[in-house]
């Protein structure tokens, strides 16, 4: 409850925090209107005087907040003011906050920097953090960045630059501490004094020998409470969860969930110790995968900044429109086929929107589960021919009950049997239809090498859509006779 309590009071701090910045932009843009406005003695002194006065009540108010938080309020300003506000950033927190704000922003607020400022905002970071800002920094700064560092940093940071952004290499953290198995507690705790301080996310110890190989952890539980004259050897914990730099990012993850890690070592393939994977990486790029499978289901990029321009944002969202815009011509055609029977019975007209509508609603719920399980790992090829069967089962069975719903209100509406039979039948097989795309679509996109998640529900309503109307109007034209 503690927990909760300290969360949702962080929570509404970070509101008050973005309130108030909004709150003292307000009044500056408004006391600088009036200002400018007046006709007055030495204006431009008064003009300055009355600006200076809103900014630094908000520099000191930017001052008292977490990076995090300075993040939180970038990302819900618009452009003009959040560079306003992060002109107002203490540059010693400038890398941190690049590293909290998401990418979109994080681009804005780099072009409004020049190679210095980006150069001294990266050179406050470690190199694991430095790994993440590379990508988004220009390529002359990164060039000075690394003559900037020492020859073991600039190593690392190379490194971790080698590995894709979705495996364990990019994300891995190299401040961690070492001991040897040969030496007794008392000496790994006087080793622990003098360094002062731990790194972050530190709950164990990595155990290697002369070469740097891994021979197992300590805990730091266990180096606490064990007799102080007992050998690291024996105490350690020899069976331990590895990583390689190689290993997905997502498999990982996983991995921390099912076994409750903080860190982990990764290791090369002669089992050498190359760094250590920690579960705030491992949040922050599940957060991120997460934002960005919910904005693909839809069809979006991530990089889009809610406060774009008008023009980038729709450069952003064409591609899809014009999917859709297309998939609603075959609709409309799919229609247009049956215009006789339409005119024949206007009924059918206002009865197949539900039609596709259920079917739609349908296969998304389909393929948000199909989704989500193949990303937890959760899906065989072995499985997958009962998993359709199992996903046909349900949507037949939800095809008769509610084909049955609607079936008798058509029925009642219009005072047709076969109208209602008709509803029942489509019903059934657009939902049938809906449980088998819902299944292949996002498969057969993995099997291809394409992310499952973007766009697969714009093309699933596609297909229920022309579907729908195609086997409800279908139907109603082969038992027209009955419908009259």
């Amino acid at each position: 409850m503690a927990d909760l309590h300290d969360s949702a009071k962080a929570h509404d701090s970070t509101e008050d925090n973005l309130d108030r910045v909004v709150t003292l932009l307000r009044k500056h843009h408004l006391v600088k209107n009036l200002v400018h406005k007046q006709d007055m003695p030495r204006h431009d002194l008064v003009e300055s005087l009355v600006q200076k006065q809103h900014l630094a009540e908000l520099h000191a108010l930017l001052d008292d907040m977490h990076p995090a938080d300075v993040a939180r309020v970038l990302e819900a300003l618009p452009l003009d003011d959040r560079l306003l506000v992060w002109d107002l950033v203490k540059a010693e927190h400038d890398g941190e906050i690049l590293l909290e704000v998401s990418d979109a922003v994080r681009g804005s607020l780099i072009k409004s920097m020049d190679s210095d400022e980006l150069l001294a905002a990266a050179e406050t970071l470690d190199t694991d953090e430095i790994a993440d800002l590379a990508p988004d920094l220009p390529q002359d700064v990164i060039e000075d960045l690394l003559d900037s560092l020492d020859a073991q940093n600039r190593a690392r940071l190379q490194s971790a630059l080698s590995y894709p952004e979705d495996t364990v290499g990019a994300l891995m953290d190299y401040d961690m501490v070492t001991i040897r198995a040969d030496v007794t507690l008392e000496v790994a705790l006087r080793y622990l004094r003098r360094l002062g301080e731990l790194p972050d996310q530190t709950d164990k110890l990595f155990v290697v020998d002369r070469d740097g190989g891994l021979k197992g952890v300590m805990p730091l539980q266990r180096l606490l409470l064990q007799s102080p004259d007992a050998n690291v050897s024996d105490v350690m914990a020899a069976e331990v969860v590895t990583f390689r730099p190689e290993d997905e990012a997502t498999d990982a993850a996983q991995a921390f969930e099912r076994y409750d890690l903080l860190s982990a070592p990764v290791i090369d393939g002669r089992n050498r110790l190359m760094g250590r994977l920690t579960v705030n990486a491992v949040v922050d790029y599940i957060r991120q995968e997460s934002d960005s499978d919910r904005l693909s289901i839809a069809g979006l990029r991530e990089d889009e900044d809610i406060f774009a321009s008008v023009w980038k944002s729709v450069q952003n969202r064409w591609a899809w429109l014009a999917i859709n815009l297309v998939t609603a011509f075959v609709a409309s055609r799919v229609i247009g086929l049956f215009e006789g029977s339409i005119s024949k019975l206007v009924a059918l007209a206002a009865l197949m929107p539900i039609i596709a509508g259920i079917g739609g609603n349908s296969g998304n719920q389909t393929t948000t589960m199909i989704v989500r399980a193949l990303a937890l790992g959760q899906i065989h090829p072995d499985s997958a021919k009962k998993l359709f069967t199992k996903e046909i089962g349900v949507a037949g069975l939800n095809g008769l009950i509610w084909g049955s719903v609607v079936g008798l209100f058509a029925y009642i509406l219009y005072g047709i049997p076969a109208l209602g039979v008709v509803m029942m039948g489509a019903m059934t097989l657009n939902l049938l239809l809906a449980a088998v795309m819902g299944v292949s679509i996002p498969m057969l996109m993995q099997k291809f090498g394409h992310d499952p998640a973007v766009g697969s529900s714009v093309l699933i309503t596609a297909v229920t859509d022309s579907g729908g109307f195609f086997i409800f109007l279908g139907l109603a034209t082969v038992f027209m006779r009955y419908l009259d």
